[in-house]
């Protein structure tokens, strides 16, 4: 997968023409070029709240953390399973950083399965344990094994089908915004990042993420 970074245009209610244009020449390099990105409105879809502080999108590490770092992922994406530990450990050393977990599930019909069970964990305060079973795993996953893994992390599994029903246009509605987002910021697949206001659509290593949190502390301290 290709790994740059751009700038990210994260501002109140920015129009697609003003988010691209802001998408310009990032620590690695590399540009976003312009163009039609979604087909409605996409005012209400990057605004800074949505993108880094979406009250319905869980949130690990350090909730009052200077820097977001904001991942799109599919559970079924071996990419996004191969670098999730190497992101927790850069969370957890750096300290100071809030690690917002957006499901993207591009991978099929398992995929959104397993994105809209683990968002409906957070109604009984387990999605974190419900991520870290799924995330963790080395195999395709299939939704039997979703629920033999969710039970395993000490999942209410009566409740959760309980919220699946409740909570599902809530639910769908998170898994939507987070699409839209993804959509408009032109990403091409799992994972994909922001780190404070930089695009990074691809993988990196922890001393890449450490020095793009780094770059994005200077960025935001000179604004």
């Amino acid at each position: 997968m290709k790994k740059s970074i751009d700038q990210a245009g994260l501002k109140p209610a920015p129009s697609r023409r003003e988010t691209l244009g802001l998408l310009g020449a990032g620590v690695l390099g590399a540009t976003l070029a312009s163009g039609s990105v979604l087909a409605h409105d996409e005012d209400k879809v990057l605004t800074e709240a949505l993108v880094l502080r979406d009250p319905d999108i869980p949130v690990l590490g350090n909730s009052d953390g200077d820097i977001s770092i904001v991942e799109y992922f599919d559970y079924n994406c071996p990419y996004c399973r191969r670098v999730a530990p190497e992101i927790r450990q850069v969370v957890q050393d750096d300290g100071k950083v809030r690690l917002v977990l957006k499901d993207w599930p591009i991978l099929g019909e398992v995929s959104k399965i397993a994105a809209r069970m683990a968002l409906a964990t957070k109604y009984q305060g387990k999605f974190v344990e419900a991520h870290e079973a799924l995330i963790g795993v080395s195999s395709r996953l299939t939704e039997p094994r979703i629920r033999e893994l969710l039970a395993g992390a000490g999942i209410d599994m009566d409740r959760l089908n309980g919220d699946l029903k409740a909570k599902a246009k809530e639910i769908d509605a998170i898994i939507a915004r987070n699409n839209d987002q993804a959509l408009a910021f032109e990403f091409r697949g799992t994972p994909s990042f922001i780190v404070g206001k930089f695009r990074v659509p691809g993988v990196l290593t922890m001393a890449q993420f450490e020095q793009v949190i780094a770059d994005a502390r200077k960025a935001k301290a000179s604004n």
